[in-house]
């Protein structure tokens, strides 16, 4: 029997209504990912590849920043 998530939305979605943000649910073995507009269609991964993912994302957006 499938596991029922705890789905939270992003807190950059601005908590806004609609259907705009990413939202997760965490597992003790996996984190899952999947944008509210398509609920059905979902990532599933372990913290260290997505903890460095989002460090990816972060460095690359402070390098477009300063390099303005």
């Amino acid at each position: 029997m499938a596991q029922a998530l705890d789905w939270q939305k992003s807190t950059f979605s601005g908590g806004a209504e609609g259907n705009a943000c990413v939202e997760l649910a965490a597992t003790p073995d996996h984190i899952h990912l999947r944008e509210s507009d398509t609920p059905v269609t979902q990532l599933r991964t372990t913290p260290a590849p997505l903890a460095g993912l989002l460090l990816h994302i972060k460095a690359r957006h402070c390098l477009r920043t300063t390099a303005r």
